[in-house]
């Protein structure tokens, strides 16, 4: 078997990534390349951020030799629609033409189903602020191969104010949440076939506990928190989870994602 190739778009742009790197001490890219070389040591890793022309050129002209791509999470809200947004979604609407297997996490999620032709709104119910509860597998997401092993009901980092409100034509919900009907998600577009999650099995909670302490002012001045008794009752409740997470539980969603490639490779 040779060495699976996985091409990583960075979902961060710059002033976002020195946000992230202080809260979890690498960008989004990196953390998720950490993650995967611990799971897949002998991974072969690439990263494309798609603002960058170059780098976007060099991907797409090798594209081929990826065995899989994965679009990280990101700060970025699609609705403001900016040029660097509109070249995220772009550069999905290329990948899917290419017979792809694509995870795409949080962010990553929000830019590939707009690019498939779904929308993105700000989330009805709320936001997700460092975590994500009781997130429900449903009996179509049961018997889908992204959650194999998973349970049924589970806790996980997140950190999202939008949602997919719209979902791709052919798209199937495979997890809700009362925060967001779309958590986990599977849908076929082009030659391409995409695994979306709206949460952070990549992330750690001390991470989205960084992240939202870091948003505080901003988070009590919007009213996600009543004060700031509330607001650290909601850091309490996530270094509980902390202590009960388990990588291979956290990861699960990414460690089958990787099985599912080395079937083709």
């Amino acid at each position: 078997m040779n060495n699976l190739s996985l091409l990583i778009v960075e979902g961060n742009i710059k002033k976002d990534t020195e946000i992230f790197i202080k809260a979890a001490g690498a960008s989004t890219s990196d953390n998720l390349k950490k993650l995967l070389l611990k799971l897949e040591p002998s991974v072969i890793i690439e990263v494309v951020h798609p603002g960058n022309e170059i780098e976007v050129k060099s991907s797409l002209d090798k594209i081929n030799s990826y065995n899989g791509i994965i679009f990280t999470g990101g700060a970025m809200r699609i609705n403001d629609q900016t040029d660097e947004i509109k070249k995220h979604i772009n550069f999905a609407s290329e990948c899917f033409n290419y017979n792809k297997k694509i995870l795409a996490i949080c962010w990553g999620l929000q830019v590939c189903a707009t690019a498939a032709g779904g929308a993105v709104s700000l989330g009805k119910k709320g936001a997700h602020l460092g975590i994500a509860s009781n997130v429900e597998i449903n009996d179509i997401g049961k018997e889908h191969p992204l959650y194999k092993d998973k349970k049924n009901f589970f806790n996980t980092p997140a950190f999202n104010f939008d949602e997919v409100s719209k979902i791709p034509s052919n798209a199937k919900i495979l997890s809700s949440d009362e925060i967001n009907n779309v958590m986990g998600i599977n849908f076929h577009v082009n030659s391409s076939e995409v695994w979306g999650l709206q949460y952070h099995p990549d992330y750690y909670y001390d991470q989205t506990i960084n992240l939202t302490n870091l948003r505080k002012n901003k988070l009590l001045e919007n009213n996600h928190f009543n004060n700031e008794n509330d607001f650290a009752d909601h850091i309490l409740y996530i270094k509980k989870e902390e202590k009960k997470l388990i990588l291979e539980d956290r990861s699960r969603e990414i460690i089958n994602w990787l099985d599912y490639i080395k079937k083709d490779n």
